[in-house]
């Protein structure tokens, strides 16, 4: 925050390469600067673009109502080490509804803040999440280092209710937000542009354009991605 108030001028842009979850790009989109962000793992822009856009909460209720969380569905069964088969019918019903919407060029910027919350609280270490305990979100264990946790902690996955957690998180990631701070995320989002490639080959950002490049780099040879991204 700090940095970038110094270093920046609201209007200007502030790019990171390695945008991660999106903490630099929305941080930037509040302070009044344009965001760029880019990541070669396309779930960052799936964690980033609906934060510079936030929709309302009472809107995410109406959307999560419309939804039907009993659908009819497969579900891998080997997931039945982290979810209750309730629970994971409706996580299967949910990604069913957010593929068609995406096949069939309907999924909205409401459709993709349900799948962010949704995507945060896949697998966790408490009860906010739809899993039963497991390690923090950004280590997703296999499903056989999973069943060790489930034996070792005497555990079995309990129900929980996927639209109900959806709405909960929404309400604690919005509760901060005003009116002014819409405004302000808005007047960003119009101008963000967000990529999804290599940090080395992002031609789309015209040469000069960016004032300032904020980022954390990769934790080399640390966080084994593809494995935890399983």
């Amino acid at each position: 925050d700090r940095f970038i108030r110094h270093a920046t001028k609201p209007g200007d842009v502030v790019y990171d390469p390695f945008m991660g979850r999106g903490t630099t790009p929305v941080e930037a989109a509040l302070l009044g600067r344009v965001p760029f962000g880019n990541d070669i793992n396309p779930l960052s822009v799936v964690m980033t673009r609906p934060r510079l856009c936030p929709p309302t909460l009472d809107a995410i209720a109406a959307r999560l109502k419309e939804i039907d969380f009993a659908a009819s569905t497969d579900a891998p069964e080997d997931l039945l080490a982290f979810y209750h088969p309730d629970t994971l019918r409706e996580i299967a019903a949910l990604r069913k509804y957010l593929y068609v919407r995406r096949q069939t060029g309907r999924l909205e910027l409401i459709d993709e803040w349900v799948a962010l919350v949704a995507l945060n609280r896949l697998t966790g270490h408490s009860n906010g999440f739809f899993s039963v305990y497991t390690l923090p979100p950004n280590q997703a264990v296999s499903v056989k280092s999973q069943i060790k946790i489930n034996a070792k902690r005497q555990q079995t996955p309990d129900r929980r209710d996927v639209p109900k957690l959806i709405l909960k998180k929404s309400k604690q990631l919005l509760g901060d937000v005003d009116g002014a701070a819409w405004q302000t995320l808005a007047r960003a989002a119009k101008d963000a542009r967000l990529f999804t490639g290599p940090a080395d080959a992002t031609p789309e950002i015209p040469s000069g354009s960016v004032s300032l490049v904020v980022t954390s780099p990769p934790f080399l040879d640390v966080v084994q991605y593809a494995t935890d991204n399983w």
